[in-house]
């Protein structure tokens, strides 16, 4: 499996035989526009960190035969933007020449005031977990955490004590483009001092890869 991190939550994960899948092309993150030969694009939840309802009719219309997978947030969203989707809630498994498997259902709490969000965590082939904005534990073993690095629904500890928690092979930090290059450095760092002993933190610079 071949991983690309395009910025903040997207990332393109690369199974072979035509089985390539992206997640979360949102506004902060780049480059997944030349990205072709897509199974399938999933959304995790409806915040445009996530969902750039710009960006995406073009990257599906050069992608024909990939299918949109969303939560129920954004399926309200993309249906008045009158895109064609597909709505998933947590519990479902689909087939997309790769398994996914459906995760969580509610977003972080940011603040209590603030109205509730959708948030679907997608485990992939029970290999690779993209959890959105939330900190769900998923069934089983989690052999590649894309790990949230920061935001206004997360503190720091919260991130390591997922990982912890999960004991992946393999943590990729994501969600950081709302953090100083010089604080991004400081979470990598804590990462690393902190990961469970079998754990590899690999840091992914914009549109780099990384072959697991």
């Amino acid at each position: 499996m071949q991983i690309t991190h395009f910025g903040h939550a997207c990332v393109l994960l690369d199974f072979g035989d035509r089985n390539r899948i992206l997640i979360d092309p949102g506004t902060y993150s780049a480059g997944f526009e030349t990205v072709r030969d897509l199974a399938a694009v999933l959304v995790t939840h409806e915040h445009p960190d996530h969902l750039d309802l710009d960006r995406l009719p073009r990257l599906l219309r050069d992608n024909p035969r990939a299918q949109l997978i969303v939560d129920p947030g954004s399926a309200r969203r993309l249906a008045d933007a009158g895109i064609d989707h597909h709505t998933v809630t947590p519990g479902q498994t689909l087939d997309r020449g790769t398994s996914i498997e459906v995760l969580g259902g509610d977003h972080a709490v940011i603040h209590p005031d603030l109205p509730a969000v959708a948030n679907n965590g997608y485990l992939l082939q029970d290999l690779v977990l993209h959890p959105g904005d939330a900190f769900d534990t998923p069934p089983g073993n989690v052999k590649v955490l894309l790990l949230p690095t920061a935001g206004p629904w997360m503190k720091l500890s919260d991130g390591i004590d997922h990982m912890r928690a999960l004991e992946p092979e393999l943590v990729i930090p994501i969600h950081q483009a709302g953090l100083a290059p010089v604080h991004q450095q400081l979470h990598y760092q804590l990462f690393k001092a902190l990961a469970p002993k079998r754990t590899q933190i690999e840091i992914l610079e914009h549109g780099t890869t990384f072959t697991y």
